[in-house]
């Protein structure tokens, strides 16, 4: 994953974006009928169940719209909350409230609603040596916000994008010429441009991961679509040389089944591509 600084450069990004995009020129609704020296305070109101996240954000974003701001925070992330509950109260200008209202629901609800998911999933982990990743199968512009919600639920970030991590898919190794000649070529590309990055590799099959293995310098093998008797054997096969990944159509039936085969990660896009927004609302007091 990226360093701390790169992602709060990423939120910073996000927040001045979808500020653009939100407000132009100006939220001319408040404008019109809100006196600009009116003072209100609305609170955060739960209409779900679950586990929260993006309260951190919020704050970010209320700061950012008017750092006179003040945030009650009443339930932080990664807590569990029900229908009715009340996370935050912000008070301070009306205007600015406003303004901020719907940057800060359509990031928490989407939040919040990963959040849930990566914690279910981590839940059908327990008792398992294997930890859940995510994937870059994320919503264009908002990849910080939602990496960080499958944390803040429990499952862990995957490499962040294509410049932070190496990984050799089917694509790669077939427009390479093959697995061997894709490794022997990444690891001169990384030396001759003095880079260090961890390196996976896809197999599709047990030779293809009999291959991989006669390589030196991979991080983790990515074992895709196999089924469980070929992870069995792909675990064993490739012991403590490296780590292993399970991925492809691993679903909350089967995922279970495919720790007990002792991976290490599974990593599944319905973490963050196949949610549901929480129902959030926030609501002046």
């Amino acid at each position: 994953m990226i360093s701390e600084e790169q992602f709060r450069a990423e939120l910073d990004l996000i927040i001045k974006n979808a500020v653009r995009e939100d407000v132009g020129d100006g939220d001319h609704s408040s404008l019109a009928c809100i006196p600009s020296s009116a003072q209100g305070k609305a609170k955060l109101l739960v209409k779900d169940k679950g586990i929260i996240a993006g309260v951190e954000f919020a704050q970010l974003v209320f700061q950012y719209i008017d750092n006179t701001l003040e945030v009650e925070v009443l339930i932080k992330d990664g807590e569990q909350i029900e229908y009715g509950d009340v996370v935050f109260k912000v008070s301070g200008s009306s205007q600015s409230i406003l303004k901020a209202e719907r940057l800060v629901l359509n990031a928490m609800q989407r939040m919040s609603a990963i959040a849930t998911k990566a914690n279910y999933f981590t839940g059908l982990l327990k008792g398992t040596e294997t930890t859940i990743l995510d994937t870059r199968k994320t919503t264009p512009g908002i990849r910080a916000l939602e990496k960080w919600a499958v944390k803040i639920g429990g499952g862990e970030n995957h490499r962040f994008a294509l410049y932070d991590m190496i990984m050799l898919k089917d694509n790669h190794i077939d427009f390479a010429g093959g697995i061997t000649k894709a490794i022997e070529k990444t690891h001169k590309y990384l030396a001759d441009n003095n880079k260090d990055l961890k390196i996976i590799v896809e197999a599709r099959n047990l030779t293809e991961v009999e291959e991989i293995l006669e390589s030196k310098g991979v991080y983790r093998i990515l074992l895709d679509n196999f089924s469980l008797e070929d992870t069995r054997k792909a675990v064993k096969l490739i012991g403590d040389t490296c780590l292993t990944e399970s991925s492809g159509g691993i679903n909350e039936d089967t995922i279970a089944k495919y720790a007990a085969c002792g991976v290490n990660y599974i990593s599944s896009g319905a973490l963050t591509h196949s949610v549901y927004n929480m129902d959030l609302s926030l609501k002046a007091i």
